[in-house]
């Protein structure tokens, strides 16, 4: 099934070489330069998935992802040109799924969206709901609700969550998590913080005090049921 990509870069050698990998692989690529244009093409008709480098003419991409993710939750795989840890950080929390550094291996890239849109599509055979007092996960329809309210996750965010419900009261290191819920066999565990962090947000009536996502000191962290 052909896959619409957007592809975000004012480096016009990179996405020239991203666009031939991911053709290679059968999708479909549109290449903008600009996080203003970026903008209107995605509002005018939401790609299957985006990779937006976060140096961006007119718009940067932070504020892009930001202002998609008020709309609807397109992947994105976010490209950072400096390896500083706040820079990755900055592109999750404002809810990429996934990142890379600059500069990078294009097969690798590929593979990395290959990933992201099976997680999106939940590729996987799972179905079910999963119940904790008010919270709801909906495994096979790919969604979730607090209370009456539907629950704007990011396939990443909805993996982790969906991961933890099934597996309660068990501890997991961050590098476990990485390696369940991302797939990578290596990465930076800041990924699976910032991931935890924004879940907390949208589930925690505290995010402060969590008592459902709950840090397990020396391990990582592990889903306590409601009691």
């Amino acid at each position: 099934m052909s896959t619409r990509i957007l592809v975000v870069d004012d480096d016009l050698t990179v996405a020239e070489v991203v666009t031939r990998y991911l053709e290679r692989d059968g999708h479909e690529v549109e290449h903008v330069g600009d996080g203003a244009e970026a903008l209107r093409r995605a509002m005018a008709n939401p790609p299957d998935l985006m990779i937006l480098d976060l140096m961006l003419p007119k718009v940067d991409g932070l504020k892009v992802c930001e202002k998609l993710r008020e709309r609807w939750p397109v992947p994105v795989i976010m490209l950072t040109a400096l390896g500083e840890e706040t820079d990755r950080i900055a592109g999750l929390e404002t809810g990429a799924d996934d990142y890379m550094v600059k500069p990078f291996s294009p097969r690798e890239l590929a593979l990395r969206v290959q990933s992201v849109l099976r997680r999106a599509r939940g590729a996987a055979p799972a179905t079910g709901v999963l119940r904790d007092a008010d919270l709801v996960v909906d495994v096979g329809a790919r969604q979730a609700h607090l209370g009456e309210e539907m629950l704007a996750l990011t396939a990443r965010e909805f993996d982790l969550l969906a991961y933890l419900m099934r597996n309660p009261r068990q501890a997991f290191s961050r590098d476990d998590l990485l390696k369940l819920v991302w797939g990578w066999t290596f990465g930076d565990t800041s990924t699976v913080t910032v991931h935890v962090r924004r879940l907390r947000e949208k589930i925690e009536p505290d995010p402060t005090s969590p008592r459902r996502i709950v840090t397990v000191w020396g391990v990582g962290y592990r889903f306590e049921p409601s009691p």
